[in-house]
């Protein structure tokens, strides 16, 4: 199999982004896209996704940071389906549950070339700091249309935000990783019966 990494670069009127990764890292990150709070929310997506991840990106933060949000889930989904390739040997489907303290998330995705986003949570309060976690689901809308995969959502409980938001992204770099992972028995064939996905 060869090296499964990628780079993208997506610029618009709005916003201008860099994303490269090797989703067969350590874990690593380097991000630069002015917002705190979404750059530790996606170095837990590298941590616990074992993906070398770096992110920079300059936006529009002046108007809000909708567009820079979206954007970034656009070229990171681009640059995973990039690096993933032909799916040849992937798990392809991927699940994780993650707790942190009261809060419980659940995240279960499907390589399946069928973008689509089930997002189901509730926030108790609609900021964690200055970010708007509104900006949460435009981020993954943006990953699961541009990746091209089935990407379900839950959070089962919480009542701190942060922690609810950092359930989700961890547990998403969890499901990745195992839908990412080659399944030996499986060999190079294509994880589905029509042979391509």
């Amino acid at each position: 199999m060869s090296k499964r990494a990628a780079e993208i670069e997506r610029n618009t009127n709005e916003t201008q982004i860099r994303v490269k990764l090797d989703i067969d890292g350590k874990g690593s990150s380097s991000l630069s896209i002015g917002l705190p709070f979404l750059e530790h929310m996606l170095d837990q997506v590298a941590r616990h996704g074992m993906i070398d991840l770096d992110i920079s990106a300059q936006g529009d933060l002046e108007i809000d940071a909708h567009h820079t949000v979206e954007d970034v889930g656009i070229a990171f989904g681009q640059a995973l389906a990039k690096a993933v390739g032909t799916k040849q040997g992937i798990r392809r489907y991927g699940h994780a549950y993650v707790p942190l303290d009261e809060a419980l998330s659940r995240v279960v995705l499907d390589f399946s070339g069928r973008p689509g986003l089930e997002y189901n949570v509730k926030y108790p309060r609609a900021r964690v700091g200055q970010f708007d976690v509104d900006l949460i689901r435009e981020f993954f809308q943006g990953f699961a249309n541009h990746a091209q995969v089935t990407l379900h959502i839950d959070t089962l409980r919480g009542r701190n935000t942060h922690h609810i938001a950092e359930t989700i992204f961890k547990a998403f770099g969890r499901a990745l990783r195992m839908a990412m992972e080659f399944d030996p028995r499986l060999g190079e064939a294509v994880p589905s019966t029509k042979g391509k996905l």
